[in-house]
């Protein structure tokens, strides 16, 4: 369900914020402007909300330029000062978005499977909307699942998993074609477009370890491939620092709740896609054109069973 346009009036939005979530349907973690829970965030001003630094410089504006005027600034004045505030504070917390890295193609790759139809691939890389979006935009992908993976079945739930003590990691299951794409082509695109894998436990503003970097092998393969890659990267001194991504084998995948699928198809104009998962899109339409589908693959489209 898709957030009503009112609530990104950015003159209302501190009095429409805290309902925002209940409101509409939608999980209250990632609202920009989330008053619960009190989700830290490192910013320039320490480890606190978003909502809690927004709100105290708006009141100590509305003092100071309450003082200055003597009392007598209109209603006008100070709505446009609040705003230019809340502008300047929303581009400090947003300009945090992963940096794409154009990065060659892993020297080892998958070998040919005779008359294979599908493969699966596991990747968690912070916010399962964002990486899910992004390869249901991948050509030869039939399939991208968000879901937990790291942790047991009794406790893959999202507000579970929000904890930050199941093992879980906010994932997504990719079903592939190999005759159309690699297991290799999917990593490149996992390292350069999907996320920051130099990021440890965490992605952007989401900070605990369901939202570190991983990788989920299905095969040894697979897992040889990946370590191989994450060596290449770093000896390449493609990032500023090392690659935090682990590779954790022999685990199970657990589908998200429904809300969750097709997030960001459904929910384009949700302010944690557009400031974090649509340039995630974007960088893979710009860095891998030969890859790139406009029409996404949804899970909403696949057959029943």
């Amino acid at each position: 369900m898709r957030a009503s346009p009112e609530c990104y009036n950015i003159a209302s939005c501190t009095q429409k914020c805290a309902g925002f979530s209940r409101a509409h349907q939608l999980p209250v973690k990632r609202v920009i402007f989330d008053t619960k829970p009190a989700r830290p965030v490192i910013s320039p001003y320490g480890a606190r909300t978003l909502s809690e630094v927004i709100m105290t410089k708006l009141s100590k504006a509305s003092r100071i330029s309450t003082q200055i005027s003597g009392g007598y600034l209109t209603n006008f004045i100070n709505t446009a000062v609040m705003m230019l505030l809340l502008a300047g504070l929303l581009f400090t917390f947003s300009s945090g978005a992963e940096e794409a890295r154009s990065l060659p193609p892993p020297t080892l790759d998958q070998s040919p499977i005779p008359e294979a139809k599908e493969e699966v691939a596991v990747f968690a890389g912070g916010c399962f909307w964002g990486v899910q979006g992004v390869y249901q935009h991948v050509k030869g992908v039939t399939n991208a699942v968000s879901g937990y993976a790291g942790g047991n079945k009794d406790t893959a739930h999202y507000d579970l998993v929000g904890s930050g003590s199941t093992g879980h990691a906010e994932a997504v299951r990719i079903t592939y074609d190999p005759s159309k794409i690699s297991y290799g082509q999917l990593l490149q695109i996992f390292f350069s477009v999907a996320h920051d894998p130099t990021q440890l436990d965490r992605q952007g503003p989401d900070i605990g370890t369901q939202y570190r970097s991983a990788i989920f092998p299905m095969n040894a393969e697979q897992a040889k491939i990946a370590d191989a890659y994450i060596t290449e990267i770093d000896r390449s001194r493609a990032f500023d620092s090392n690659i935090a991504t682990k590779i954790e084998p022999d685990q199970s995948f657990y589908p998200a709740e429904d809300y969750h699928q097709d997030f960001m198809v459904m929910n384009p104009a949700y302010p944690y896609i557009v400031i974090h998962d649509k340039p995630k899109v974007e960088n893979l339409k710009r860095l891998f054109p030969e890859e790139y589908r406009s029409d996404p693959v949804l899970v909403s489209a696949q057959p029943s069973n």
